[in-house]
């Protein structure tokens, strides 16, 4: 069975959504580890409560990548993480990280990539985004995760519509409740393959 590592920044919705996978058998795997830069973070008590090991590993308490990178390369291979997905991390994935889960790292985005990426593309701000360039459709987007911020190969997407009077906050809401389906789906896909 594939150990999965979640690095999430926030309140850990994703988190959940592949938590519940696991444990409902859509997603033949296990969430062994959850890491997070910010130790407010409810993802970490999200994994508390299942019993997953959490781990809080920041560049506070980290302050130069090399010893960042081996924080988390540590915890990694203590926990025996086959892979790691990204489920609303907010920071930078060291480089070492990346080199050494290379095509095994994964991020989800709350846009159809190449469109509304990169480094200040992230939460309210991509849906800002749609909303001001009138786009009629944005969607969720699981990519591999490379040096390039939101530019790694891609390996799935799904289209969301955008409505007519949509706020960032009302799209927002219907990107995310598409995401949870979605990243569960493409997970059970990546670790059966």
């Amino acid at each position: 069975m594939k150990r999965i590592a979640v690095f999430a920044s926030h309140n850990g919705s994703d988190l959940q959504a592949v938590i519940d996978g696991c444990k409902s058998g859509r997603i033949e795997a296990e969430v062994c580890l959850v890491i997070s830069n910010n130790s407010k973070s409810f993802a970490l008590e999200r994994a508390r409560r299942e019993g997953i090991p959490t781990r809080h590993i920041s560049s506070r308490r980290y302050p130069d990548e090399e010893t960042l990178a081996q924080a988390m390369l540590d915890a990694l291979d203590e926990a025996g993480a086959d892979m790691v997905m990204l489920c609303g991390y907010m920071k930078k994935v060291p480089e070492a990280v990346i080199q050494r889960f290379e095509g095994r790292i994964y991020n989800i985005h709350p846009a159809l990539l190449p469109k509304h990426g990169g480094p200040d593309m992230y939460g309210i701000h991509v849906h800002e985004a749609v909303i001001r360039e009138g786009d009629k459709e944005t969607g969720v987007t699981i990519h591999r995760v490379s040096s390039v911020i939101d530019g790694g190969e891609i390996v799935a997407q799904t289209r969301v519509p955008v409505m007519d009077g949509d706020t960032p906050e009302v799209l927002a809401a219907r990107v995310l409740e598409r995401e949870h389906t979605f990243l569960v789906e493409i997970l059970s896909e990546i670790v059966n393959s």
